[in-house]
């Protein structure tokens, strides 16, 4: 028996699949839960900050700019704004731009 017979079959994609493969669209957030009890403020802080950063910086890529070193603070902020976020700090700002610079 040849080796090709025994591989098992791959499953289908979007391009080899007789049936269109459907996509979860719009894209529904996953439900949130509470964050662990008993863990320092601190902890909480960095925590909501890097939430806070990933969400900006995946808005800022949304919108079409993908240089970070070309990003003010002004702009972060304006599109915090634009999708109903307070303000970010100059830390978060500047973690914003870590986020995209590493996404790449």
């Amino acid at each position: 028996m040849p080796a090709a017979a025994l591989k098992p079959k791959p499953l289908p994609t979007q391009s080899t699949a007789q049936h269109p493969v459907l996509f979860d669209s719009p894209y529904e957030p996953v439900i949130k839960r509470p964050l662990p009890a008993g863990r320092p403020r601190e902890w909480y802080v960095a925590h909501n900050r890097r939430l806070k950063a990933m969400r900006l910086a995946i808005a800022l890529l949304d919108s079409g700019v993908h240089m970070p070193g070309r990003v003010r603070n002004e702009t972060i902020r304006s599109t915090a704004e634009e999708i109903g976020m307070r303000p970010p700090s100059d830390t978060t700002c500047h973690m914003v731009r870590a986020f995209m610079r590493y996404s790449r």
